[in-house]
């Protein structure tokens, strides 16, 4: 029992070189301890005692599209749960283990847009309030500005195409000028992170780059716009906010770019969740923050012959209830 306890409290604390070289034992060997006293833990506390508000997320722990997913108590910042895989029938394992008495006294879950988890929520808590996370809406958005500047690029590339074969033609140039295009094709492909990044946080260059875009791409520019005027509702107040989301999707409605068309009908499905988030003041930022530690610990775990020692190793570091070393505690 010593020997376990001293080995789990030494993965909870320092790299798997040091574990295996000052306790003599195999990385396989750690695995099958921490999952033991795990085990053992887990026993002894109530991981789901006064859940109230909860974050749910998966995370990507091994190429091959292996994913854990995991819940977070918002108010105590726990890990309470983790299993392998991400649908309906592993999140379902969840409130079948809360119990359906608990599960009714959830009033809050944020989550990203992922249908399977608002499914199961739907039918486990229906009386919580759904909080679209912020994080994950405004990426929606990036990702669409990402989609219309790759167009932007492509068709600038094209017209520089068809401006090279008309002057190897012998065609006149003045009509159809094949370095504008070329430079234009250049500056929309390296405009990435000036597109992406907070107005606040741009470099100078980034600054003059964007506003070169915008000049030179207004539809380019418009989905930047775009991108920026989503971000911003989720600082106003609820009611200020009500009113500036029914706008924005008014304005990507009719803005004739594809990828924003598209965005404002997912927009327009998680209004309710994605005001919610602004009124209560919730996010997945802890389970955000959660998933970078699991991520972690993954590079640790490497060599774990399943996941479940790596669920282990995250509820014996990040569920309250850390290891004490022997003899100190």
């Amino acid at each position: 029992m010593f020997f376990d306890d001293q080995v789990a409290w030494l993965a909870t604390q320092t790299s798997k070189t040091a574990i295996t070289v000052l306790m003599r034992i195999a990385w396989r060997t750690v695995g099958a301890i921490i999952t033991r006293v795990w085990a053992d833990t887990e026993k002894q506390y109530d991981q789901f005692a006064g859940l109230t508000r909860i974050g749910i997320d998966e995370i990507s722990y091994k190429r091959g599209h292996k994913y854990l997913t995991c819940v977070v108590d918002h108010d105590s910042g726990r890990l309470v749960w983790a299993s392998p895989g991400q649908d309906k029938t592993n999140l379902t394992k969840f409130f079948d283990a809360l119990g359906p008495e608990r599960s009714a006294q959830i009033t809050h879950v944020s989550a990203d847009g992922a249908a399977w988890i608002a499914a199961v929520v739907a039918v486990k808590c229906p009386n919580a309030v759904r909080c679209a996370d912020p994080f994950h809406v405004v990426k929606w958005a990036t990702d669409a500005l990402d989609e219309a500047r790759r167009a932007a690029w492509n068709d600038a590339r094209k017209a520089a195409r068809t401006n090279e074969a008309r002057r190897g033609r012998g065609r006149p140039t003045k009509d159809a000028p094949a370095r504008p295009d070329s430079a234009r094709a250049a500056g929309v492909k390296n405009s990435r992170y000036a597109l992406w990044k907070n107005p606040e946080n741009l470099t100078e260059k980034q600054k003059v780059k964007l506003a070169w875009i915008v000049q030179t791409d207004p539809t380019l520019g418009r989905a930047y716009y775009l991108k920026e005027g989503l971000r911003v509702i989720f600082k106003l107040p609820h009611d200020e906010a009500a009113e500036a989301l029914d706008k924005w999707v008014a304005w990507a409605r009719r803005c004739r770019i594809p990828a924003f068309v598209k965005l404002q009908r997912s927009i327009v499905n998680h209004r309710t969740a994605i005001l919610a988030s602004i009124e209560h003041g919730l996010s997945n930022g802890r389970v955000e923050s959660m998933n970078t530690k699991i991520r972690l610990m993954t590079r640790i775990a490497y060599g774990f012959k399943s996941p479940d020692a790596l669920i282990a190793l995250a509820m014996l570091s990040l569920g309250g209830h850390k290891p004490v070393l022997p003899g100190r505690g």
